[in-house]
């Protein structure tokens, strides 16, 4: 009987804390990984992807905001500035902007042009960091990739805005024979403006063998480049002439110097090459670093605007 009831005490002492007990779950964004160094996880992935449109804070640092990726390579600060040639150039890491070291937390970055800015480094994933501008309370989101398993082509076409502004001007180099005559057959060189709103676009009639440096802009608009439902390497890209009214083109890349517009109303197909490639924070002869002659060009955050075929002009 004694036993009987020491086990009968047992047992409800049991249920008594079993019935006190409230399991609380707090949420840790930061990961703190053991056995590995700040510097260490900076050169675990070979390429870091700057998701701009999350970032947070009302400031700003420079080079992370013109960067599509940095790379952290033995002390040498690699980015990814341009869209024309990603995955191409320096072998896919871009080209050398800085340097940068590790303190505890801290990453001290010495960048070429933007000078010296050290950002607190928050691990918040297996391959995704948080770095902060403290002095300001602004946050960039980046994620790891490696070289192989990192998709260059998407980030070239949902970036593709930044694209038509790397060159100084596009020239036409082919109409088809197909189509309709129309208005922009006229129109024998674009430029899309970086800086502003990034929407400016300035078109020409001068003759195709008229040199960058003396094209004459007869207008300048507003253009707007859409993606299409349900397939990510078209785009729809919209000219608003005022005495044209709104043109409408699909939007295809040949190279990474050329691009191909099909213009439905008429049924015309065009290509233009850039011509004056701008490289974002380009070595000089002198080995100096210089910036492009146009207004330097920073990501903004966008919400991409999305075209289905169906709304083309008949």
């Amino acid at each position: 009987m004694k036993t009987l009831k020491l086990l009968l005490s047992i047992t409800l002492f049991s249920t008594l804390l079993s019935s006190c007990y409230t399991e609380v779950l707090v949420e840790d964004p930061i990961i703190d990984e053991p056995g590995i160094s700040l510097a260490e996880l900076l050169d675990s992935y070979e390429l870091w992807y700057v998701n701009i449109n999350e970032t947070t804070g009302n400031g700003e640092v420079p080079f992370l905001q013109r960067a599509f990726t940095v790379s952290f390579r033995n002390g040498t600060l690699y980015a990814n500035n341009n869209i024309s040639g990603i995955g191409n150039n320096g072998n896919g890491y871009g080209i050398d902007v800085g340097a940068y070291g590790t303190d505890f937390t801290f990453v001290d970055i010495n960048h070429d042009i933007d000078g010296y800015y050290p950002l607190r480094v928050d691990q918040l994933g297996i391959n995704r960091i948080r770095l902060v501008d403290t002095s300001t309370n602004t946050s960039y989101y980046l994620t790891g990739y490696q070289r192989s398993n990192f998709d260059y082509d998407f980030v070239f076409y949902d970036n593709i805005h930044y694209f038509l502004q790397e060159f100084t001007a596009w020239k036409k180099v082919y109409t088809s024979q197909a189509g309709m005559l129309n208005a922009f057959d006229e129109e024998n060189f674009l430029t899309f403006l970086s800086g502003g709103n990034d929407d400016t676009f300035l078109s020409s009639r001068d003759t195709v063998d008229t040199p960058i440096a003396n094209l004459v802009y007869d207008y300048e608009g507003i253009y707007t480049i859409y993606d299409v439902e349900n397939d990510p390497y078209l785009k729809v890209l919209t000219l608003d002439y005022d005495y044209l009214d709104n043109e409408y083109f699909e939007l295809s890349v040949i190279d990474d110097g050329t691009i191909q517009l099909f213009h439905p109303d008429s049924g015309t197909t065009y290509e233009f090459e850039g011509r004056g490639y701008i490289q974002y924070l380009r070595s000089s002869s002198d080995g100096s670093f210089a910036k492009s002659k146009q207004t330097d060009k920073k990501r903004k955050k966008i919400k991409n605007k999305v075209f289905n075929k169906d709304d083309f002009k008949k």
